[in-house]
């Protein structure tokens, strides 16, 4: 494990890559996302301070993922081997959790519902990302997003 600084813009991980590391960050902010075959970025997730960021592709085929910097950050690579501490094992079940309700609400929930969830997973990163990125993360256009926060805004 090895701690290293990376700037904003950074791409540690590209789509297709043969390895995938794992990055606990300590301070900063990273995103994880793919890009279809027409060109569109569909973010996967956030990464804030105390999360753990990784691609779960297969073992030894190519990654899915690409992951960048949105801040200048300080991370820990976590190499393959690593034991995990009781702290990393809580922050791994978090992610999961998270992943496995984002996966939900994307099949299930209201626009609002997602964004209210987004917030309440996400709080202190609402004014750190741009909101194009929020509304790729809630599967909805920029346009929507708009909509959602001000039908907020009104209280509906």
């Amino acid at each position: 494990m090895k701690k290293i600084e990376v700037k904003k813009g950074q791409i540690l991980q590209r789509k297709g890559d043969l390895s995938s590391r794992k990055y606990s960050v300590e301070k900063g902010l990273l995103r994880s996302y793919t890009i279809d075959e027409k060109g569109k970025e569909h973010l996967f997730m956030f990464a804030p301070e105390g999360w753990i960021i990784a691609d779960a592709s297969s073992v030894n085929g190519p990654t899915d993922l690409f992951i960048e910097a949105l801040e200048n950050s300080i991370i820990l690579v976590l190499d393959e081997g690593v034991q995990f501490t009781e702290s990393d094992t809580i922050r791994l079940i978090k992610r999961i959790a998270v992943l496995q309700k984002r996966a939900i609400m994307l099949m299930s929930a209201s626009a609002i519902e997602r964004y209210d969830d987004f917030l309440k997973t996400y709080p202190d990163i609402v004014q750190r990302v741009p909101q194009k990125m929020i509304a790729s993360y809630l599967g909805i256009t920029p346009e929507a997003l708009s909509k959602v926060k001000s039908a907020k805004t009104k209280g509906l």
